[in-house]
C-alpha cells in the first residue's frame, strides 16, 4: 500500500465516547474518501464486529483497533492498538480491568461539579453514554453544553475538566508495558496516540518513547487531529529517531465537536514508514 494512502486509523463510536454508531462511521469514512479505516474505541472492542461488517459492506479496507488508557509518569497517555485479534482473551480482560475504575471516577467528578453548583451531572452524563462502563469526561462535557453551562465541549474542558481544573479527577489506568503487551500478544501493533497532547517535559517524553519501544511498541501517530503542522514535523523526527512507524488518524468523535473530519488529514511527511506497511496481512 502507498505511503500517501488516505488512512484514518483513530476514531470513536457510541461504544465509547463518539456520537455515531460504528455503521455510520464506516459510511462517513467511505464517503470522505478513506481508503483504510480503524475504529479505536476507548478501552473497548465491543464495536469491532459491527465495524468489520460495516466496512466489508462498504468495500472499505479495515484494521481492528482500540485506544488503551495508560498512566505514565503520573499522566494519562493513550496507546492505540491496530490489527489485533479482537477475541484475544488477555486483551479483553486487560481492557475490562482498565474500564473498571471509570464509574467511581465519574461519581467523584459529579461530586466535584456539585460543589460548584452544577447538580445532576452524573445522571446527565450517563444519558450521553451509550456504554455506561465507559462514561467519561466527554459525556460530562456534552451534559454541561446541553445545560447551558458552557457554549462548547472545548469550553467545558478548559474551565472544568482538564488537568488542574475544579471538576477533574485523576484516574490510574493500565501500565504502559501491560497495554503494549496486550496488543502485541494479540497479534497487533501498538502506537503512541497524539503524543503532543501529553505535555511532557523533553526528558519525560524521551522516557515514554524509550520505554514504549523497549516494551515492543512499533508506531507513533504523527498526523492526527490535535497536532499542529509544526507537531507533524516534530513527531516525524521522533519516529525516525526511535525507528517507529508513522500512523495517521483524525481522532474523530462527532460531526459537531471534532476539529477534523474522517479522512480530511494531510498525508504523512515524506521519509517515514507508514504503520499500515507493518499490518498489510491483517487488513480485512
Amino acid at each position: 500500500m502507498t505511503p500517501v494512502l488516505n488512512a484514518d486509523l483513530h476514531c470513536h463510536s457510541t461504544v465509547s465516547d463518539g456520537t455515531l454508531e460504528p455503521e455510520a462511521l464506516a459510511a462517513r469514512a467511505k464517503a470522505n474518501g478513506v481508503e483504510l479505516w480503524a475504529l479505536t474505541d476507548h478501552d473497548e472492542v465491543g464495536g469491532q464486529d459491527r465495524a468489520i461488517a460495516a466496512a466489508a459492506q462498504a468495500g472499505l479496507p479495515y484494521l481492528t483497533g482500540a485506544e488503551v488508557s495508560v498512566t505514565f509518569a503520573g499522566e494519562t497517555v493513550h496507546i492505540v492498538g491496530l490489527g489485533f485479534d479482537p477475541d484475544d482473551a488477555r486483551l479483553r480482560q486487560g481492557l475490562l480491568d482498565t474500564r473498571g475504575g471509570r464509574g467511581q471516577r465519574a461519581r467523584e467528578m459529579a461530586d466535584q461539579l456539585a460543589l460548584l453548583g452544577i447538580r445532576g451531572a452524573y445522571e446527565g452524563a450517563l444519558r450521553f453514554a451509550g456504554n455506561p462502563e465507559l462514561i467519561s469526561r466527554t459525556h460530562f462535557a456534552r451534559f454541561l453544553v446541553e445545560s447551558g453551562v458552557c457554549a462548547s465541549t472545548h469550553d467545558v474542558f478548559r474551565k472544568y475538566l482538564a488537568d488542574g481544573k475544579p471538576g477533574h479527577v485523576p484516574h490510574r489506568w493500565a501500565a504502559l508495558g501491560d497495554a503494549v503487551r496486550w496488543i502485541v500478544e494479540a497479534g497487533g501493533v501498538a502506537v503512541i496516540a497524539h503524543p503532543a497532547r501529553c505535555k511532557f517535559s523533553p526528558n519525560a517524553e524521551y522516557a515514554l518513547f524509550s520505554e514504549f519501544k523497549a516494551h515492543g511498541g512499533q508506531g507513533v501517530e504523527v498526523v492526527t487531529g490535535s497536532h499542529t503542522t509544526a507537531e507533524y514535523a516534530t513527531y516525524a523526527d521522533m519516529a525516525r529517531e526511535f525507528g517507529l512507524a508513522a500512523s495517521r488518524g483524525s481522532d474523530f468523535h462527532s460531526p459537531h465537536e471534532s476539529r477534523i473530519d474522517l479522512g480530511q488529514l494531510p498525508p504523512l511527511p515524506a521519509g517515514l514508514t507508514p504503520v499500515w506497511e507493518l499490518l498489510a496481512d491483517r487488513i480485512r
